[in-house]
């Protein structure tokens, strides 16, 4: 796989009271919103936001400490994959959500899951973004374990690290096409595959799944943002078949009634989870719950 350099901030907040901490970090999350950053990961005492360009990234340094500027120190940075995965292997473990055990390799052999009859998704820290650290991913896969899967056809959109993709297939899918615009997060999931022995199951395609020409599908799971959900919420709601089901994260509390909208009259939420400034939620059409 061929290195690549990720634009990055890294953030550190200087506030030792917690209430002031999370005051910070809304302002942190309230400026970072007008940059688009690509990914966010947060680390026990920084974070790590990554952006689509340079310009982008250093537009947004030089704007986030305007908040607070004596308590918040943005350091623009550059980020290779390896580099990503040695920052990872020195900090992050494995996640477990359910019965699902979401791993970087170094930590699989070390944990030992609290639910009875775990599975275990092995992901590599890579910026193809998508290693189970992130609240989205962590609820896109509780909502997954509250649908019957067994013998379903799941289309994973933004599949990212292939994370969701593995977590269905594993969960009891029949099959699986993860679609991703980003040639590199595609070869990272494929090497995903690879790390869960993965041989059938799991069709990648680099595509826009907004001309994905594919039948109906039972599960449509979809990790985007509230703006791109609520602008695609046509298109998702039309790959889901009769009685099947739609998750949508990536969607913040703010943005959570227009995105909501954006689906009516044509599906409705008949669950819905939130963690932190972030929900997901599960749709089906006319409303029968699952």
């Amino acid at each position: 796989m061929t290195t690549r350099s990720w634009p990055a901030i890294e953030i550190r907040v200087d506030a030792s009271a917690s209430d002031e901490r999370d005051r910070l970090e809304e302002l942190l999350s309230a400026a970072l919103d007008d940059f688009g950053p690509s990914a966010i990961h947060e680390l026990d005492d920084r974070w790590l936001v990554f952006f689509g360009s340079s310009e982008d990234r250093d537009r947004a340094a030089e704007a986030l400490s305007t908040p607070a500027r004596d308590r918040i120190v943005a350091a623009p940075i550059d980020v290779t994959d390896e580099d990503w995965a040695r920052r990872s292997q020195e900090e992050l473990g494995a996640v477990e959500v359910g019965r699902v055990v979401i791993a970087p390799p170094w930590a699989v052999a070390d944990h030992r899951p609290l639910a009875p009859d775990p599975v275990t998704v092995v992901i590599r820290p890579s910026m193809g973004f998508g290693t189970g650290h992130h609240a989205t991913t962590r609820l896109c896969a509780d909502l997954l374990q509250r649908i019957d899967l067994s013998g379903r056809t799941v289309l994973d959109v933004g599949t990212g690290s292939g994370v969701l993709a593995l977590t269905a297939l594993a969960l009891g899918a029949r099959s699986v096409l993860g679609v991703d615009d980003d040639p590199d997060a595609i070869e990272a999931a494929r090497e995903n595959l690879t790390l869960n022995d993965v041989a059938a199951g799991v069709d990648l395609r680099v595509a826009d799944f907004r001309s994905l020409p594919d039948p109906l599908f039972d599960v449509v799971v979809a990790n985007l943002t509230g703006g791109l959900l609520a602008g695609s919420a046509d298109v998702l709601a039309g790959a889901v078949a009769p009685g099947g089901t739609l998750v949508i994260s990536g969607v913040t509390l703010e943005e959570e009634a227009e995105v909501v909208r954006a689906f009516e009259p044509s599906m409705v939420v008949v669950e819905r989870l939130a963690e932190d400034e972030w929900m997901a939620a599960m749709l089906r059409h006319g409303g029968s719950r699952v």
